[in-house]
């Protein structure tokens, strides 16, 4: 089963509710409109519902049956500004939190973090500071997660191959410990994706090949990780093609269940997954899809601002399958 047949198998007629706080945005509609006519997700949008629907008419958009919130005219405000001054524990007064939860993403994320919906999707005409911001502040990560992540799913040949890249978006230079978190959210973000995870922690360098502090992080990290999900099949220091030849991981690292075989690719910093993955997409043309916002206590996405309408369409099918995980 193709990678987004088996997404919505898993998602449809659930009522996975997603909040679209960019609600007047003609590629964000589209895709509501889309996603609800084919029962996989109930969208919510945000903003006034005159501007909604009047956006909505100029395309051709029927959103009639689509829950549209309004946070100028939301009658549980109250409600929500004391949860909101709750879990900023003393960093926002009252006055404070009305005035920030105007702000559509804001309002968005209290209404995911109040389990009023599933998930979120913002960043089509956001910055994603803006999207990831409200996320951290109000949502925050799971227990034993320091730090949210950004991943990849790189395809190629109609899922004859997949493979997952991490982090290629958020963490400019993590230790060893936050490294070490970011291998096995990725492990478990790849299962969802039914990819049977096993993890390379990539380097410069195979299994002390190379005597350098940033080759010893990697060793120290994936110690770490062993330690943390022992069920999970991870191994380094590893070179990537040690990583991903059979032939050469058998010749630099023979004892490695992983090396050659390597399905999930956890970089040691963003420099270089950023360039690992795009190198990836440009000559090895894969397909990039993300990036997915990893470790969080309930799904956020982060459109980027160049999307289009199957963009979100696709990155909303992923945001639902991750609320299943929660």
């Amino acid at each position: 089963m193709e990678l987004f047949d088996s997404l919505k198998f898993k998602i449809v007629r659930k009522k996975i509710r997603i909040v679209f706080p960019e609600g007047t945005e003609p590629r964000i509609l589209g895709a509501a409109v889309r996603l609800a006519s084919e029962e996989l997700v109930t969208p919510v949008l945000i903003g006034s519902e005159v501007a909604v629907k009047e956006a909505a008419k100029k395309r051709g958009f029927v959103v009639d049956n689509i829950e549209i919130i309004d946070p100028n005219n939301y009658p549980a405000m109250d409600e929500m500004v004391a949860a909101f001054v709750e879990r900023r524990k003393g960093k926002a007064t009252e006055e404070q939190a009305r005035e920030m939860l105007k702000d559509e993403n804001y309002f968005g994320t209290m209404l995911t973090y109040m389990g009023l919906t599933d998930g979120l999707v913002s960043g089509a005409v956001h910055s994603t500071g803006d999207t990831v911001r409200p996320a951290l502040q109000i949502i925050k990560t799971k227990p034993g997660v320091s730090r949210t992540s950004g991943a990849f799913i790189m395809l190629r040949g109609r899922d004859n191959e997949k493979y997952l890249f991490s982090d290629c978006a958020i963490n400019v230079n993590p230790n060893a410990q936050e490294l070490a978190e970011i291998a096995v959210e990725s492990a478990k973000t790849a299962a969802l994706f039914d990819i049977d995870p096993k993890v390379a922690m990539l380097s410069f360098s195979t299994k002390g090949s190379a005597n350098a502090p940033e080759a010893k992080k990697v060793e120290e990290a994936t110690k770490i990780a062993q330690e943390m999900a022992p069920e999970i099949q991870i191994d380094g220091e590893l070179q990537f093609d040690a990583a991903y030849v059979a032939s050469v991981g058998q010749q630099k690292a023979p004892d490695s269940e992983v090396a050659g075989h390597a399905t999930v690719f956890v970089f040691p910093e963003l420099q270089s997954g950023n360039i690992g993955y795009k190198i990836a997409q440009r000559f090895g043309n894969l397909e990039a899809i993300g990036p997915i916002l990893q470790g969080l206590n309930k799904p956020v996405s982060d459109l980027s601002r160049g999307c289009n309408e199957e963009d979100v369409y696709k990155l909303s099918i992923i945001t639902a399958a991750q609320s299943l995980m929660n």
